[in-house]
C-alpha cells in the first residue's frame, strides 16, 4: 500500500530542523520519500494549507483510569489515591478495563497522539492490551506492581512472587507483538507501594528481557517525606541505591528534586516525564524542567490519567509546559520548538525508539499527524513560526488525520478502529457499577 500526502508543510523534527512544503510517500509502514516529485501511490491526500507533523508521543498515561474522569477532583495526591483512585481501580473487571482503555485510546487518537507509555492497574491488564492491539496505537505498557504498604486496598495488594510472575507472563506473551508496535515494561507504582525485594528483582528482570521500567517519583512533598522516613533517603537516591536508575528507567513527575538528584538523573541517563496539567490540578508543584534541560536530562510529556487532568490532550500539555515556567524564569524560558521536541523526539528517545519514530525522515515508521490550519483561533498564519502555532494556538480538535505504521486510524474526525458511540455508551454505564463496587456513592 502506497499513500502520498501532497503539498503539506512538513515539520520534520530532523537534526537540521527542516520545515518545507513537500510530498511524503508512505509505503506500507514506513516513509519512503520526501520531496517535490509525485511518486505513484494507491491514494493521494491533499495536504495544502495543512501541517504534517511526526506522531505525538505521551510517555505517561493511565488508560485504566479513563473511566474515572471527574470522579476525583480537588484533592492532593495521596488523598486522591487512597479515597478515590485505588478503590476504583480495585473495583475494575475485565470489561471495565477494556472500555476504559478504549475510551482513552479514542481520545488520544483524535488528538494526534500516536505513541504512549501506559501504566495499567494490578488486575486485568490483558484486557487493556487487547484494546491497545485493536486500536492500532503504538504503546509500551505494563501491569502495575503493588506488594507493600498498609494503606493499600486488599484487592490491590499482591504477593511479591505473584506480582513478578504475572508481569513476566504478560511480557512473554505481549512484548514486541503486532510487529513490535506493542512492547512491555515493568511498572512498579512507586516506592511507597513496592517492597525492596520487588524493586531489586525488577532491575534484574528488566536487564534479562531488555525492557523498560516505568514508575513515579518525587511528585508530592508528603510522598517524599514518607520515603525519607522509611528508606533514609529521597526517591531518586533510593532508586540509584537499588540499581534502578538507568537509561531504561522512565520516571514520571520528578517535581521535588534537589541538585544531588538532578545529578543522578543526568549521570544515569534516566528519562523524565513532565505532566504539567496533572501537577497543577493536584497542586503537586512545578517540575524544574529548565534545570533538567540545562543538565541535558531527557524530558518528555504526558497527560497522566483522566482523573487528575481531566483530559489526555497533548496540545494542552505542550501549552502548559511552556507557560508555567515563564513567571519563574522569564518569557524566553521554554521556547516553543523545545517544547514541541518534548512531544516528539524526546518522547521517542524515552521509549528507546528514536531511530523509528519522533521525526519525519525516509526510512522511519509512518507515524504521522495532519493538522488543519483553518480555525479562526489559528489565523492569521502568514509569517507565523509553525512551532508557535503548534504549542500556543492549535487544539486537539484541529487534528484531521492520525496514522500509525502507515495505517490511518483517524480521518476527518472519525475513528477507524474504535466505535466511538458504543464506547461512550458503555463508559457511562460502567462507571456507575464501578462506583457501587468501590463503595463510592
Amino acid at each position: 500500500m502506497k499513500t502520498l500526502i501532497k503539498d503539506a508543510v512538513v515539520i520534520s523534527m530532523n537534526l537540521q530542523g527542516k520545515i518545507e512544503q513537500e510530498n511524503v510517500l508512505i509505503e506500507n509502514d514506513r516513509i519512503a520519500y520526501l520531496g517535490n516529485a509525485e511518486p505513484e501511490a494507491n491514494r493521494a491526500i491533499d495536504g495544502r494549507g495543512k501541517l504534517l507533523i511526526p506522531g505525538l508521543i505521551q510517555t505517561h498515561v493511565h488508560l485504566s483510569q479513563t473511566l474515572f474522569r471527574g470522579q476525583a477532583d480537588d484533592m492532593e495526591l495521596l488523598t486522591w489515591l487512597k479515597k478515590r483512585i485505588w478503590p476504583l481501580e480495585g473495583a475494575h473487571n475485565q470489561e471495565s478495563i477494556y472500555y476504559s482503555a478504549l475510551l482513552g485510546l479514542g481520545e488520544l487518537l483524535l488528538g494526534g497522539t500516536t505513541s504512549i507509555v501506559d501504566m495499567e492497574t494490578v488486575h486485568h491488564t490483558e484486557s487493556a492490551m487487547e484494546a491497545i492491539r485493536e486500536s492500532g496505537i503504538r504503546a509500551i505498557t505494563g501491569k502495575v506492581m503493588m506488594d507493600y504498604g498498609d494503606d493499600l486496598p486488599s484487592v490491590l495488594k499482591e504477593s511479591t512472587a505473584e506480582s513478578l510472575q504475572q508481569s513476566v507472563d504478560l511480557l512473554e506473551k505481549w512484548h514486541q507483538s503486532e510487529n513490535g508496535r506493542i512492547q512491555y515494561a515493568f511498572t512498579p507504582r512507586f516506592v511507597l507501594s513496592c517492597s525492596e525485594e520487588l524493586l531489586k528483582e525488577v532491575v534484574v528482570l528488566s536487564a534479562q528481557y531488555g525492557v523498560k521500567i516505568h514508575t513515579h517519583a518525587s511528585e508530592n512533598k508528603g510522598e517524599i517525606a514518607l520515603v525519607e522516613k522509611e528508606k533514609g533517603m529521597r526517591n531518586i537516591r533510593y532508586f540509584e541505591h537499588l540499581g534502578l536508575a538507568s537509561s531504561d528507567l522512565i520516571l514520571a513527575h520528578c517535581i521535588w528534586v534537589n541538585d544531588e538528584e538532578l545529578a543522578v538523573l543526568k549521570k544515569r541517563q534516566v528519562k523524565v516525564v513532565h505532566c504539567p496539567s496533572c501537577n497543577f490540578k493536584l497542586a503537586s508543584g512545578i517540575a524544574p524542567v529548565p534545570s533538567m534541560f540545562a543538565a541535558e536530562i531527557n524530558v518528555s510529556l504526558g497527560a497522566d490519567g483522566a482523573p487528575c487532568n481531566n483530559n489526555l490532550d497533548i496540545f494542552q500539555e505542550m501549552r502548559m509546559a511552556a507557560l508555567m515556567q515563564k513567571p519563574l524564569h522569564g518569557p524566553a524560558a521554554m521556547p516553543a520548538r523545545e517544547v514541541f521536541r518534548m512531544a516528539t523526539m524526546s518522547g521517542a528517545e524515552a521509549m528507546g525508539l528514536e531511530k523509528e519514530i519522533g521525526s519525519i525522515e525516509v526510512g522511519k515508521k509512518a507515524d504521522l499527524v495532519l493538522i488543519s490550519l483553518k480555525g479562526m483561533h489559528t489565523n492569521p498564519v502568514s509569517g507565523i513560526d509553525p512551532y508557535s502555532l503548534l504549542v500556543y494556538s492549535l487544539k486537539n480538535s484541529d487534528v484531521e488525520m492520525t496514522m500509525v505504521d502507515g495505517r490511518i486510524l483517524m480521518e476527518g474526525r472519525e475513528l477507524k478502529t474504535i466505535e466511538q458511540e458504543r464506547v461512550v455508551k458503555k463508559a457511562n454505564e460502567l462507571i456507575e457499577s464501578l462506583k457501587v463496587r468501590a463503595g463510592i456513592l
